[in-house]
């Protein structure tokens, strides 16, 4: 994810201005030992209370707009708010953050945070799968959409990208299998047609190798994420319950990502090893349970992904599949009411991809530099202390 790619805050993000510890931050630093002052306190159990905030208010929508797009720019919008406020907290904590155990916890933090940089590439790169999956739903409004009387060559040109449309949203495993079916039946002509047509679904310029696992990738930020034990809640005066709750958080929204955008290999059977005493462990296990209740749904079991517009796009797209494999000539009124219905919901579907990919693409853009940015401050803050240790 190239520097020059940056557009900025989202629009929903930056409203929200400085949080509330930011704009403590100043009166904290200015004592002389923050860490035992009960502004120090008070800071964390601050933190602890926002991050549950964000959360219950993420797990109060209904089923149907949970994995929306608009929830996913939501759901970011809760990591860049819950790391701005990890970032000021850590800011805050004085010489502690030089010192075993927190100085292991937090450089723990960050290499988790670096792995999350792959996952942010490639849900970028699902973005640009589903706008691929867009372009085909586009062809087939171009087709059916007019004022014109309808004809069998625009019920095949639709049927065709149809065809490319279904093919695109199947997993690889799958698509190889349909592959090898068509090709048998079809010859040897069809069978380089449909390789040419699947790998261009499959090769849209991976910002990931073709090795890379979003299953791994998870269970390597996952890896030996422990709650913090109370020595070392002690040592670090409560700031390893900080980490600990940033470390959950990163894990969850890449998860939920992961869950929801087309990537490689998106196994999501993830354990979440969260005690319900952290009053922001209740949201986030919740809404863990309802998002995997939703992976197990008939209609979602084979789904490359459980972003609701994808739902959406494989309904209207069987629809009309069926509405073309039945259609007779001339058409009759009752046939055309038909054909107009199916149109209008694919054009809905459209219209909700186009608004929507475009800030979510930015917003997981910031997430990926405001990592690198805090990964980086994190190092020259180290590298001063080391230099007056």
């Amino acid at each position: 994810m190239p520097a020059t790619d940056y557009q900025g805050s989202s629009p929903s993000f930056s409203g929200v201005g400085r949080s509330a510890l930011s704009m403590r931050r100043d009166q904290v630093h200015s004592m002389d030992s923050p860490q035992y002052s009960p502004s120090r306190v008070l800071e964390l159990e601050t933190f602890q209370r926002q991050v549950a905030d964000r959360f219950h208010d993420l797990s109060s929508v209904g089923q149907d707009d949970l994995l929306s797009l608009p929830w996913i720019r939501k759901l970011l919008d809760v990591f860049l708010c819950c790391q701005e406020d990890f970032r000021s907290v850590i800011f805050n904590s004085g010489g502690l953050v030089n010192k075993s155990p927190l100085d292991r916890l937090i450089s723990e933090y960050f290499e988790r945070s670096v792995k999350a940089l792959d996952v942010c590439n490639a849900i970028r790169d699902g973005i640009e799968q589903i706008r691929q999956w867009e372009k085909q739903l586009e062809i087939v409004l171009c087709a059916l959409d007019t004022q014109r009387s309808l004809g069998e060559g625009q019920f095949r040109r639709a049927k065709k990208a149809l065809i490319d449309l279904a093919i695109g949203m199947l997993d690889e495993k799958e698509s190889n299998a349909v592959l090898s079916r068509r090709n048998r039946s079809f010859g040897r002509s069809n069978a380089q047609k449909d390789h040419k047509v699947s790998g261009h679904f499959r090769s849209l310029s991976w910002s990931v190798s073709r090795t890379w696992s979003a299953a791994r990738q998870l269970q390597a930020i996952g890896n030996n994420l422990l709650p913090p034990k109370p020595n070392e809640v002690t040592a670090t005066n409560g700031l390893a319950v900080a980490v600990f709750i940033m470390n959950s958080v990163l894990l969850f929204v890449m998860w939920a990502l992961v869950a929801a955008i087309p990537c490689q290999d998106r196994g999501i059977q993830l354990h979440f090893n969260l005690p319900r005493q952290y009053i922001w462990a209740v949201p986030i296990l919740s809404l863990h349970e309802r998002i995997l209740d939703e992976s197990k749904r008939r209609d979602r079991r084979n789904s490359c992904g459980l972003t609701r517009e994808i739902l959406q796009i494989e309904k209207c797209a069987r629809h009309m599949n069926e509405l073309t494999d039945s259609v007779q000539f001339p058409l009759s009124e009752e046939m055309e009411g038909d054909v107009k219905k199916r149109v209008d919901e694919l054009r809905k579907v459209s219209e909700a991809l186009k608004e929507g990919l475009d800030p979510l693409e930015r917003q997981v853009r910031e997430v990926f530099h405001t990592i690198v940015r805090c990964r980086t401050e994190s190092l020259d803050s180290y590298g001063r202390g080391s230099h007056h240790a």
